[in-house]
């Protein structure tokens, strides 16, 4: 596909959204993201609400792209748009896009990078500016909520609740890990929250400003999902 094929994919797939509520999902290389199909599914029945994917290389090798019914941006995406000065930058126009971001998975690596600034794929080069809008200017009408996936070792190392809290001081939303029989046959907390937990505070946070909801957000920018169980 030439270059401005390319920009003209892109600028008709951001346009011709449909959805009153715009959600980027990012997904990162964790087991979990072999639930991406399902959260995609789930959220698009949300009324009014529309989908954008950014993948992270490894997490392509944990789910099918044909069963994912949005598009679907990566790195090679970024690269590829813009060749000269009065294209379009493909992380500037997603985030524009976008109303919330939810992380789903958020694996270990990444969690890292986001919580020290680095920026070396898509997805991160799109968090450093909703980080910008987070720190210098943040608006609650366009949430960040990041899941956190991986084994339970890794999960109860120190430097994972710093960076954790690290992500909550920027204004981020963690929707919390949970405890089970994790696919590498380890038990304990690690697992990435049930999708429909993840669906619900979506929906919560994408309610109208003059529509409040019962939040369940804490002071510490954790969100209570106890009692949620997919079926």
């Amino acid at each position: 596909m030439q270059a401005d094929d390319r920009v003209s994919c892109l600028k008709t797939d951001l346009l011709k959204s449909c959805g009153a509520c715009r959600v980027l999902v990012g997904v990162t290389g964790s087991v979990a993201a072999l639930k991406l199909p399902l959260l995609v599914s789930q959220l698009l029945q949300l009324p009014g609400v529309d989908v954008r994917v950014i993948t992270t290389e490894h997490a392509k090798h944990f789910y099918n792209p044909a069963e994912v019914s949005v598009k679907i941006y990566s790195d090679s995406d970024e690269w590829e748009v813009w060749t000269q000065r009065s294209d379009p930058v493909l992380h500037i126009e997603l985030r524009r896009w976008a109303d919330l971001l939810v992380i789903a998975p958020l694996d270990a690596n990444t969690l890292g990078k986001i919580a020290n600034g680095i920026c070396d794929n898509l997805l991160l080069i799109s968090l450093c500016h909703w980080q910008t809008c987070v720190v210098r200017a943040w608006d609650t009408s366009r949430p960040l909520l990041f899941c956190p996936a991986m084994n339970t070792a890794m999960w109860q190392h120190p430097i994972t609740a710093q960076q954790v809290s690290r992500l909550k001081e920027f204004g981020y939303v963690e929707i919390p890990c949970i405890a089970k029989k994790l696919v590498c046959g380890d038990e304990g907390k690690g697992a990435m929250a049930e999708v429909s937990a993840i669906v619900s505070v979506v929906e919560q946070y994408l309610q109208k400003p003059n529509e409040p909801s019962q939040s369940t957000c804490m002071s510490d920018h954790t969100v209570d999902t106890s009692g949620t169980e997919d079926k």
